[in-house]
């Protein structure tokens, strides 16, 4: 991530947000933002490792945005001899950031599914690592039938047996144009 980004106006902050940020420790009494610091407990006990995820072939990272967004595309947690991959809600968006096949159900689940595959291979996993999906889709009534069929298309043509715990949600995502968006899990030996 580029460095410290602050996309606030603390002029336009309401008193609320201001007694809340004090209270986080991020202004101080004459509300302007302190030092980033490392809290107290990570001196004694450090946090997991995390490594960012990138599959820039396919998918930004989301601080590139328009209007950056503060999301990693996914993160690698190596643990013992296991290592998880956290995706995080991705979605038919290309290299440059940009939503593709806008009002195409269809081809924006199949981009979606490259952009994940992508995004699971760059740390040497496959669709067969996966344990568990979150599935959104904007309008659930209208599309789960078409995301049912293609989600079962593409696990049959991979073989996925058990097929990954899943859940479907109708949410409004965070662009107008975009109709699908998924998040996996997944977890692979790594010795």
């Amino acid at each position: 991530m580029p460095d410290k980004q602050i996309l606030i106006d603390l002029s336009e902050l309401t008193d609320g947000e201001k007694m809340e940020m004090r209270k986080l420790g991020i202004l101080n009494a004459n509300n302007q933002m302190t030092e980033t610091i490392i809290p107290e407990i990570h001196l004694i006990r450090p946090p997991v490792e995390k490594h960012a995820v990138h599959a820039p072939q396919v998918i930004n990272e989301a601080y590139e945005y328009k209007r950056p967004s503060s999301f990693s595309r996914a993160l690698k947690l190596d643990l013992g001899d296991n290592r998880v991959l956290l995706i995080s809600g991705t979605a038919s968006v290309n290299e440059e950031g940009k939503p593709e096949h806008v009002g195409d159900f269809g081809a924006q689940q199949w981009r979606t599914y490259l952009n994940i595959t992508r995004l699971l291979e760059s740390e040497g996993m496959t669709w067969h690592d996966v344990v568990r999906t979150t599935n959104y889709l904007k309008d659930m009534q209208r599309d789960y039938e078409e995301f049912n069929r293609i989600r079962t298309t593409f696990y049959s043509w991979l073989g996925l047996a058990p097929l990954p715990a899943s859940t479907g949600i109708q949410a409004t995502l965070c662009w107008e144009s975009l109709l699908v968006e998924i998040e996996v899990y997944a977890i692979c030996k790594i010795k």
